[in-house]
C-alpha cells in the first residue's frame, strides 16, 4: 500500500518561509520521481516542483527562485523550501510520486497571510 505523507503547512507572514516534507512508503522511493503540485481554490492544480530518481530538477515559473525540492533517499522523503512566500502561494500542497503522477498524498494547508 503506497502512503505519501504530507507535513510542515501552517500559517506564515508574507516574506517568511516555510519547508514541507512528505515521507513516502510501500514504493522503491529512490526509483521515483517525487514532485510538489499545489490547489488554490477555484483553480486548477499546478506544478511547484519535481524532482527525478538522478536529481534533475524542474519547477513552475512562479515559483523560480524561491521555492527549493530536495530527496533523502536514506529517510524516503522528499522536501520543499518555501522562501519569501507571497499570499499567491496560499494552496493546499500535495506530494506526488512518479511522473504521470502515479501517487497523491492528502495535501497540507500554506497559507500565506499577515
Amino acid at each position: 500500500q503506497v502512503q505519501l505523507v504530507e507535513s510542515g503547512g501552517g500559517l506564515v507572514q508574507p516574506g517568511g518561509s516555510l519547508r514541507l516534507s512528505c515521507a513516502a512508503s510501500g514504493i522503491i522511493f529512490r526509483a521515483y520521481a517525487m514532485g510538489w503540485y499545489r490547489q488554490a481554490p477555484g483553480k486548477q492544480r499546478e506544478l511547484v516542483a519535481r524532482i527525478t530518481f538522478g536529481g534533475s530538477t524542474n519547477y513552475g515559473d512562479s515559483v523560480k527562485g524561491r521555492f527549493t525540492i530536495s530527496r533523502d533517499n536514506t529517510k524516503n522523503t522528499v522536501y520543499l523550501q518555501m522562501n519569501s512566500l507571497k499570499p499567491e502561494d496560499t494552496a493546499v500542497y500535495y506530494c506526488s510520486a512518479g511522473l504521470a503522477p502515479n501517487y497523491w498524498g492528502q495535501g497540507t494547508q500554506v497559507t500565506v497571510s499577515s
